[in-house]
């Protein structure tokens, strides 16, 4: 193919492409303004972790007045960015022309800046809650500096905090970053307690609605899902309550499927492989049936 048809084939295409099409007509929003920034977002992410592990993330560390004037510049640095993520996010929701944007991302920024200290301390019962249950970790700073957990509930505890506080859009993609990194889906409307921990990690999932709560410890490839869907008039799906209530002190083992708007009494214990669509009472056991060898 000589040099003028490449260009020809070149032409032709830009001039198809850079035409919108009806679909990214319908699923492109027309608020004004940049959407969310992916890398401004991992900006984001990069200074909670510094700020909620300081000791972990940051070479200053061991000097007081370093630690405190690092720490200002950290939380400076993550409001700003929060007031313009916000601002982009507000506008892709198509509240520009509802909202004086700045303000209102102004408030929900600081109103996340004064969030993190419970963000912190959540996390480190989450730390705790590891280190409890996995006798293959010798130290705690071995669980925050390579645990995949640690990232999937630092993204999660900020995005739910984010999402308490109204900002759209945002939570969403900071805890489909965390599930793209570590292989744990957690969406950040649901409700976790304190010392949640997750051993492994890979394939779990967790639905919009679900309601964890203290001292609850998830295996791999556990499933906490919906059974079915609501739909409205025009056939959608309408968001209910969808998704396992888990009480507080239960343990799901691998690949167990909850299911459903259930609730996992307290001090109870789900095996491995078990499909659950019923709620259990406190402190039930439900197992798998043992495995009959037919081979013989």
């Amino acid at each position: 193919m000589d040099h003028k048809n490449v260009e020809d084939i070149l032409l032709k295409n830009i001039s198809i492409l850079a035409q919108p099409t009806v679909q990214e007509s319908r699923m492109v929003p027309d608020g004004e303004g940049p959407f969310p920034s992916i890398e401004g977002l991992k900006e984001i992410m990069r200074l909670v972790r510094a700020i909620v592990f300081p000791d972990f993330f940051d070479s200053r560390r061991n000097d007081s007045q370093m630690r405190w004037f690092s720490m200002g510049v950290n939380v400076e640095r993550l409001y700003k960015l929060l007031v313009a993520e916000i601002t982009s996010a507000l506008h892709f929701h198509r509240c520009a022309g509802e909202l004086n944007t700045e303000a209102v991302a102004s408030n929900r920024a600081a109103g996340f800046i004064d969030m993190l200290p419970e963000v912190k301390r959540l996390l480190y019962t989450d730390v705790e809650a590891i280190f409890n249950n996995d006798p293959a970790v010798d130290n705690y700073g071995e669980i925050i500096l390579s645990y995949p957990v640690v990232t999937a509930m630092t993204h999660y505890r900020t995005a739910h905090a984010l999402l308490a506080l109204g900002v759209p859009v945002i939570p969403r993609i900071l805890t489909e970053m965390a599930h793209s990194a570590t292989g744990i889906d957690i969406n950040p409307g649901a409700t976790i307690g304190e010392y949640f921990a997750i051993d492994h990690g890979t394939g779990v999932v967790i639905g919009q609605t679900c309601v964890i709560g203290n001292h609850v410890t998830l295996y791999q490839g556990v499933t906490l899902g919906a059974r079915n869907f609501t739909l409205d008039d025009e056939g959608h799906p309408v968001n209910v309550p969808r998704h396992p209530i888990l009480e507080d002190n239960v343990t799901v083992y691998s690949n167990a499927s909850v299911l459903g708007r259930i609730t996992v009494g307290r001090d109870s214990v789900i095996g491995g492989n078990v499909w659950l669509t019923e709620s259990v009472p406190a402190g039930s056991r439900i197992l798998q049936s043992k495995a009959v060898n037919t081979s013989k």
